[in-house]
């Protein structure tokens, strides 16, 4: 087993298969520099030549130099009817100037005769010449034995007599395709030795790589698999984006095999950076980050039940498998009904408040959470109103406005235009009434527009602040249109920082309305704290 993993990572090309990832030549370019900052050894940056978007990328990087990471080009094996030095995919190829090409081959004898409707001799005749032909031109040569497992089940000498061609072709790394993600571990493992046992009974040493897809719940597993049977590299993407199901996820395997098998990867040595390129990829490609997924996602390290959280508070070890600082995440304690003391006593202590587990009011604060809970009110994702909360419990919430009415209208003059939406506003801070008027993409939208505005003149800070995501879940849906629904809204500002309030209600304007107060109470109460409130206001 190598004492060193290669990592090759092919979000930019098997990645952008995925349903719903869509990303721009510069958001290319940024991931890219991305995986070379968090020490991916190869990027695969696409098929040149496939579209418009592929080429201009190859044409950009040639002029960018990579700190660590070696771009590779991908493609596949010659047209039957070309002779290799006048076929468009490898001069596409060449024409990228990378590093490192790989090319795809077939493995599966139905994928020749249905497929690409050749001879099963000339598919192994277009694997080696065209890899003869790249292997005078380039740094690194791979190839990809597309379908092998599939391939190596339903005819083994053929599957076997396609990668020996590649290896006469010159490629210097046999990587073994798992294309349709439907083969278990255990197939896969006995597969690899059939292959290896093979090379060894012709005296050869050949380097072999993994490729996993998801379609079983299997590539990350089948990827680690591989490499304790020997694999030497494994291609993946980061956080498992890619067609179908997705791809193996580098996300998971990385931290696997430095953490878990004591296995070296160079992006190993920068676990630390594992949150942000997650993060990065799912912002620059407009997808949601999943919460639940292993080591980054936002509930890998939170800790709900108050028997885990008291545990967790004594030793880590007793309900997480690792450091989360490790692999840059952290570790949340939530607050539910399920909740006990420890939760509590534990965001006491993060909110900087001075709370006794002996002291009489926390009772008070478990008791007004369960109850507020068994209303609708969720404060996993709503721990600004949490804090709220319990500082009003404390007697430490300072009231920084009255509300004294509020009013919104949605009007339809034609059919043929969106309804216009009104909000109006009256409040006061202090001795001093506020009364504005605003309108918005929606009654939500009025009313923060008016109620900031009535409020600016007072603190100013609030025109950096912005709603950033708005929820509506419904609770009780057989009482129909008249059913409680709850409201989170994440609101951020110019610090950077973002926070979550909750509303509840039978009517969703007033659950809008309290998340948005304590969204707004929230942003002052943090600014006054550093000292960022006019002395007038405060």
């Amino acid at each position: 087993m190598a004492e060193s993993i290669i990592i090759y990572d092919t979000t930019l090309r098997d990645g952008t298969q995925a349903e719903n990832f869509n990303i721009s030549l510069e958001d290319k370019i940024k991931i890219c520099r991305e995986l070379d900052s968090f020490g991916i050894d190869y990027i695969e940056g696409g098929w040149p030549g496939a579209n418009p978007l592929s080429t201009e990328f190859f044409v950009r990087m040639q002029d960018m130099t990579l700190r660590h990471a070696k771009l590779a080009a991908f493609g596949s094996t010659r047209h039957v009817s070309n002779p290799p030095e006048k076929d468009a995919n490898l001069l596409a190829l060449l024409a990228a100037k990378t590093p490192a090409v790989t090319i795809f081959g077939k493995s599966w004898d139905i994928h020749v005769t249905e497929a690409l409707r050749i001879t099963l001799e000339q598919n192994l005749e277009i694997i080696q010449d065209s890899l003869a032909f790249l292997r005078q031109r380039v740094e690194h040569l791979f190839y990809d034995a597309e379908h092998f497992f599939d391939g190596f089940k339903a005819n083994r000498d053929y599957a076997l007599a396609s990668i020996d061609r590649a290896v006469q072709g010159g490629a210097e790394l046999i990587c073994l395709c798992e294309t349709n993600g439907g083969t278990l571990p255990n197939e896969l493992v006995d597969i690899i030795h059939q292959v290896q046992r093979h090379f060894a009974e012709q005296g050869r040493q050949v380097a072999l790589g993994i490729h996993a897809h998801n379609d079983a719940e299997c590539a990350v597993a089948n990827s680690i698999m591989a490499v304790q049977a020997g694999a030497l590299m494994v291609q993946g993407t980061i956080n498992g984006y890619g067609e179908r199901c997705g791809n193996a996820n580098l996300t998971s395997i990385i931290p696997a095999l430095e953490l878990k098998l004591g296995l070296h990867c160079n992006a190993g040595s920068r676990l630390h950076q594992l949150y942000v390129t997650t993060r990065l990829i799912n912002e620059l490609a407009n997808l949601p980050h999943n919460r639940y997924q292993p080591y980054v996602g936002d509930s890998a390290f939170a800790h709900k039940g108050g028997i885990h959280v008291s545990a967790v508070q004594r030793n880590p070890l007793t309900y997480e498998h690792i450091d989360p600082e490790r692999v840059g995440n952290e570790r949340r304690i939530l607050i539910s009904d399920q909740s006990g003391r420890a939760n509590i006593l534990l965001k006491a202590e993060r909110f900087g408040l001075q709370l006794q587990p002996e002291d009489p009011l926390m009772a008070s604060i478990v008791a007004d959470l369960k109850n507020m809970e068994t209303q609708g009110y969720q404060y996993e994702a709503a721990e600004a109103s949490f804090e709220l909360l319990m500082r009003r419990a404390l007697g430490l919430r300072r009231k920084f406005f009255n509300l004294e009415a509020f009013s919104v209208s949605d009007r339809k003059y034609s059919m043929n235009k969106e309804p216009l939406t009104e909000a109006t506003i009256r409040l006061t801070v202090g001795d001093t009434e506020a009364h504005t008027a605003a309108m918005g993409d929606g009654p939500v939208n009025a009313m923060d527009l008016a109620l900031r505005k009535a409020l600016t003149r007072f603190y100013p800070s609030l025109q950096n602040m912005k709603l950033v995501d708005y929820k509506v879940r419904v609770l009780n849906g057989q009482n129909g249109t008249g059913a409680r629904v709850r409201v989170l809204i994440e609101s951020s500002d110019e610090t950077g920082r973002s926070w979550g309030t909750v509303g509840v209600s039978c009517n969703v304007i007033e659950a809008s309305w309290q998340a948005l107060v304590d969204s707004i109470n929230f942003k002052l109460m943090k600014d006054e704290q550093q000292g960022m409130l006019p002395r007038s206001a405060a």
